[in-house]
């Protein structure tokens, strides 16, 4: 690709017209002062690698969303050991050596949770869904030191994958039925990686939760299970995509990003 004036950077995926990536990462660049460009690309598996050849040095960095945090292993030059835990990554980082890979959606979550005052020695979990964002919440649990996590999935095979994964960070977990009932609520937190319609078998024992919330979904918000919440302790999955972008500005830019001008840039919730 041609150079531009300035560093480049984007958010590669498909679908990719949906990304907010574009206007948080423009947000920071314009209040950091940085003459810089962050676009959104269409981009699918088969066409990661040949995208990747055909950058120059102009560019600082790539975002990865769907389907290219598996595939990006191939491409990586070196990856950080806790996207290759998790077996995801959402982060490519031009070296000397090719592209480092990394994992800011972990950051993300640790982060959210910490402005719903969760940040360590959680006694007890509860993750719903067992996809990649539930891999990255395993990872965030381990860094919040958590004693016990229970899981609740559909697919019993990919929630056995996951007290795998959980024992490989030294949690403790177990996989619980699926079915909800209201005991299963009683947890300092519960993570939701659901998408958002998927929680309302969960909602109605919400009422009895007195710990935190972090729903992954966003879009409807509320979700039914954050509208059934009886707290305001909920963090969401927008939470989730200011903060983990922010530590991908840190990352390609090497400054601290401006968080609360990337907050107000995004769009305000609809339904």
């Amino acid at each position: 690709m041609a150079s531009t004036k300035g560093k480049q950077a984007a958010v590669l995926g498909s679908p990719i017209s949906h990304s907010l990536s574009p206007v948080l990462h423009r947000a920071a660049y314009a209040a950091l002062g940085l003459d810089w460009h962050y676009n959104a690309f269409d981009v699918s598996e088969k066409q990661l690698l040949p995208f990747i050849h055909s950058l120059d040095d102009t560019w600082v960095g790539l975002s990865l969303t769907m389907p290219l945090k598996e595939i990006a292993f191939d491409v990586a030059s070196s990856v950080d050991d806790v996207a290759t835990k998790i077996r995801s990554i959402n982060t490519l980082l031009p070296t000397v050596d090719g592209w480092h890979g990394t994992n800011t959606d972990v950051f993300g979550i640790v982060k959210s949770l910490a402005e719903v005052g969760i940040v360590s020695g959680v006694e007890s979990a509860l993750l719903l869904g067992a996809g990649a964002t539930a891999r990255s919440a395993i990872a965030a649990l381990a860094q919040l030191k958590c004693t016990q996590v229970s899981i609740a999935a559909r697919r019993e095979e990919q929630a056995n994958a996951l007290v795998e994964l959980a024992q490989a960070f030294d949690l403790t977990a177990q996989v619980i039925a699926w079915e909800p009932s209201n005991s299963q609520m009683q947890h300092q937190l519960v993570i939701s990686t659901l998408p958002g319609e998927a929680g309302q078998l969960w909602a109605q024992s919400a009422r009895l939760a007195s710990g935190a919330l972090l729903d992954a979904s966003y879009h409807p918000w509320p979700t039914p299970l954050a509208a059934h919440w009886p707290n305001s302790r909920i963090a969401s999955g927008r939470d989730m995509l200011l903060w983990q972008a922010t530590e991908q500005v840190r990352l390609m830019t090497g400054q601290q990003a401006p968080v609360e001008a990337m907050r107000i840039s995004l769009p305000v919730s609809s339904d």
